[in-house]
Parts: structure tokens; sequence; C-alpha cells
């Protein structure tokens, strides 16, 4: 790993190091000193710290698995899952790809119907291997998608649909229970004492990684050699290195840690996302990850970045790039893996940098205290249909074209909205609200495809352009167990769009009135609701019409050529 730093933020690292060495912090860490953070629960939240050395305790056991997975010859898994339980999953699948003789690995983290739909109609059930992932067996999503494809299971291969299915959840969970009922092909146990968001290198990201052929043994030995490395002094330590730059780079007023991913290696940046965004985002604190970010000039970025570079060795699209940022004076931090395997040691690295960076910052990493509240809403509004049959009404500040807007009274009032005012000046206006330090997220509802991505994209390069704030793009509702618990208790410091959509083809949530669409617009609205309760500067668009025009359109405001 090298850093690269401006001379100010040089010396201060080197101070907290010094520092950290002096107050024990490593072994405080592994010692789990919860007076490392704030004396709290997080000596509860620390098994993750030598989950690698369980893991290879019984070397056969995911070997013996993978054959069993092979012999069955499926050509697909789908593992259903949210946040903690699907994120590294997704970066090992785009990592490591198909392996011959083992079938593809595919994540559904989505309510929206037209997602769910194109993934059902490229499968062939009967051929498919589906894994329900979830700590607690109660989480709303993992909970309708096993729902919706259990019972398609049972309507092509009836009683054996259980044998297609494996449950990766805690031990007395409802998810073990409803594997039991069901019938599953296995059960596989996570932790109790380790968050989602730290359990790549449990049951929860080794399972799936074994079914797809990967040497789990391998992959495990890498991220214990890590641990050992990150037992060592602060200045040698790369894991407690890496995270007193972060921190020192917060102090200094360096929040929005832009992540360049080379090509091998691209998904880590939304593994991280959740990682650091859950982990530091509460109390008015949080450092905020920017991932898949278009790049500019390097001098037009604000004084409020720090940059990682990230590349699989031989890898150097965005070398020059890099060098140019670096060169104009802002910090840099580089991290070249030899091979796609020394991906564990970078799980475990993240890990431990996240716990010092938390500590830095004088907060509880392994929280999540803001996460709860949009799910309470969430709750109210499904709640509110199944005795219904209906969502809350809502009235449009400003329709125009199959796009309307809507906000609370106070980010009206702040947006001077009356009857004459046009879309066009609504969301110039809102825009015009991002100032120095703050960062601009998209919360998009919406099918997370790649011609989705492509627009939105290019509305956050018309926000980029204008004065170098930090740019962040998150699909729902997958963020909301990712990045959405630092939009909500981190600092004031955001300006949101979230984007919503009719669905032109709704679909049932078996054993429920509501329906996937039902669901999306719950979470859509209780995630804003409780933006607008936070004080955020935010509004909603909401498209009627064709997504893929609509989000020209609004791309086109943003950029001034409507």
């Amino acid at each position: 790993m090298g850093l690269s730093f401006p001379a100010e933020l040089e010396e201060a690292f080197k101070s907290e190091l010094a520092a950290w060495d002096a107050a024990d912090g490593t072994e405080r860490l592994w010692n789990r000193d919860a007076s490392l953070w704030t004396g709290g629960d997080e000596a509860n939240w620390l098994a993750w710290l030598d989950v690698a050395e369980r893991q290879l305790s019984d070397p056969a056991r995911f070997p013996r698995f993978a054959a069993e997975v092979k012999a069955r010859g499926f050509e697909d898994i789908v593992l259903l899952g949210m946040g903690g339980s699907s994120l590294c999953p997704e970066v090992l699948s785009f990592t490591f790809g198909r392996r011959a003789g083992f079938p593809r690995l595919s994540i559904l983290d989505s309510t929206d119907p037209e997602q769910l739909l194109a993934l059902d109609r490229r499968l062939n059930i009967s051929k498919t291997l589906f894994f329900v992932s979830s700590k607690s067996g109660s989480t709303l999503e993992p909970n309708v998608f096993f729902a919706y494809f259990f019972d398609r299971a049972r309507q092509e291969l009836g009683d054996a649909a259980g044998s297609h299915f494996i449950a990766i959840t805690d031990p007395g969970s409802k998810m073990e229970k409803a594997s039991e009922e069901s019938g599953f092909w296995k059960t596989f146990y996570g932790e109790p004492k380790i968050g989602g968001r730290f359990s790549a290198l449990s049951d929860f990201g080794m399972v799936p990684l074994a079914a797809m052929g990967v040497d789990v043994a391998e992959f495990l030995l890498r991220a214990r050699s890590m641990a050992k490395e990150c037992r060592l002094p602060a200045s040698q330590n790369p894991g407690v290195r890496l995270g007193v730059a972060l921190g020192t780079a917060w102090k200094m007023g360096r929040d929005k840690l832009t992540i360049i991913a080379e090509k091998g290696i691209f998904d880590l940046g939304a593994w991280m996302e959740q990682l650091v965004a859950e982990s530091t985002g509460k109390h008015g604190k949080a450092m905020i990850p920017v991932d898949r970010e278009p790049l500019i000039t390097a001098e037009n970025y604000g004084a409020d970045r720090v940059f990682v570079y990230i590349a699989l060795d031989g890898e150097a699209a965005f070398a020059d790039d890099v060098a140019a940022i670096e060169a104009a004076g802002h910090p840099v931090i580089r991290i070249t893996l030899r091979e796609r395997m020394d991906l564990g040691q970078e799980f475990f690295r993240w890990e431990i940098a996240t716990a010092a960076a938390g500590a830095l910052m004088g907060i509880n990493p392994f929280d999540q205290p803001d996460v709860e509240a949009s799910k309470i809403e969430t709750r109210k509004l499904t709640d509110e249909f199944e005795q219904t049959g209906k969502l809350p009404a809502e009235t449009a500040r400003i329709a125009d074209g199959g796009i309307s807007l809507f906000c609370d009274d106070a980010n009206a009032a702040a947006l001077g909205l009356d009857e004459t005012t046009t879309l066009s000046e609504a969301i110039r206006r809102h825009l015009g609200r991002i100032s120095a330090g703050d960062y601009f997220a998209m919360l998009a509802y919406i099918n997370m495809n790649a011609e989705n991505e492509s627009a939105l994209k290019l509305i956050r390069e018309a926000v980029l352009s204008r004065n170098g704030n930090a740019t962040c793009l998150g699909f729902g509702p997958r963020f909301l167990h990712s990045t959405g618990q630092a939009y909500k208790g981190g600092a004031n410091n955001g300006v949101f769009v979230q984007v919503t959509c009719d669905d032109a083809e709704d679909v049932a949530v078996p054993g429920q009135k509501y329906s996937f669409g039902i669901v999306k617009a719950a979470q859509a609205r209780g995630d804003l609701d409780v933006l607008f309760e936070r004080g955020r500067r935010a509004i909603r668009l909401h498209i009627a019409g064709d997504v893929s025009e609509a989000l020209e359109t609004i791309g086109n405001i943003a950029s001034g050529a409507e």
C-alpha cells in the first residue's frame, strides 16, 4: 500500500500513528477493548477478527460442499439477500466470474418488479440453486424474495422445491425455522457476534464462494496472512495504517472517500461503500464513500476528498488520471492486488481499517442506529396497505410531462416553490443548494441495469462538472442497507434527489396483499420521510412514463441544456 499525502496531512498522519501506538491501539483492538471506541457494546461485535482461523479449522468443509453443488449440475445460483448478506457475494461473482463446471452466481437485492422479472425470465428453475441469506431471518427483502421464488419452485418442482434452497443465517433465526419447515437442502450458519457488513469471511461470503468453485481455503489463507500483519505496530500494520490515514483525513475535512477501481476489481467499491458508510455515518459524522464517479480534471476536485486507487497487478487504465490527481496535491492511497485471490486479504484489511478509523472519529463502528428508521417508516406504509388496500395519498408540488416533484414543506419553502414554478426551475434551484464541502446523491428506486446507470451517470457528470462536488449513486432499496445510514446519520452536507417510477408490470408477493411494486414504493417513501425528518435537502422525482426519456430530461435540466 502506498500513500501520497500533502505535507500538512502527512505530518498529521505520522502524529496520529505515533499516538495510536502510544495508546496501545492495536493491542486494545485485538483484545476487544471497547474503550478504544466509545466504551459501549463494541466488544460484542469483534468475532470477525479471527473468523478466518476458525473457518480454516475444518479444511474439508468447503471443498465437500463445492463437490456436492457441482454433482447436482446446477446452471445458476441466485443469492437472495441485502446489504452485508449480498454485497460480498456480488463482489466475488464479478471478480471471479463463472468457473468451468460450476454454476453462475447472481444476486437479487432489489424489490423493483422489472429487475425481479428480468432475473426470473432467464432462469431454468429446475437447474437453479437459491441461497436465502439473512442473519436475522426477519429482513423484509430476503423474505419476499424467498416467498416469490419458493412459490415458483413449487410450481415447477412440487415437493422437491426445498431441495433447491439453502439458508445462510444465524442460529435460532426465523430463517432457520423457515428452512426446516420448507425442507431446505442445507442450512449454513453465521456468527451472532459478527455484524453483517463485517461478515465477508464468514459463511455469508465463503459458502457462495465455494459454490462458485473457488478455492476457499486459499482465499482464507490470504486473509489470515493479512490478519497476522495487522497485529504489528501501526507504521508496519497495513490495516491500521490505512484506517489511521482515513481517520486523519476525516479530521482534516477530507470526508469524501473517492474510490477509483480498475476493471478486474471494480465491484469491490460496492462492498466498501457499505462497510465505510454504515460504520462511520452516525452522530453527525461520516466518511462518505464515492464509488464509480466519472473522472474530471484533477484541479477541479475539492479539498474535501481522499482518493483510494485499487487495481490488480498489471492494470493501469486509470493510472495517468490518478497520477494527475496526486500531482494536483490531493491525497492518494494506492493498493495493488497481485491476483484476484488477494481479495481475501483486502476484505480483512478494510475491516481493520474501518475499525481503526472509527476509533479516531470517536464513534462505534459496529452499530447502525439510523438504518432502522427507514424500516419503521416502510413497515407503517406496508401495514396500512395490508389494512386498506392502498398507500396514503400524496400530492405533487409540480407535475410536468410525466415527471412529478414531491417534497416536504421545509424543502418547498427553501426552493421557493409556488404555482408558477416549473420543473426545470425547481430542479435547478435544488442543485443550486450544493455548496463547497457538500456531496450530491441520486437515490434511484428503479431497475438497476446498464441503461439506467448510464443515464444517471450523465446526471452525476452534470453536477460534478459544475464545481467538483462529490457525487454518489445508490439504487434502492439496496443502498438503504449501505450508504443510507451515512445519509441519515452523518453530517447534514448532502443534497439528495430520489427517483421513483411507475411499474409497467407489477409482481405479487405470495401470501401478502402487497406487491413488489408496493414494497418498493413504501421503501422509497419511508426513506424520503426520514431524510425530511432529519432536515436533509431532498426532493423526489417520480416518473409516470418512459423511464429512459424522463432520465434524459432530468439530465438535460441538470446540465443546463433544457
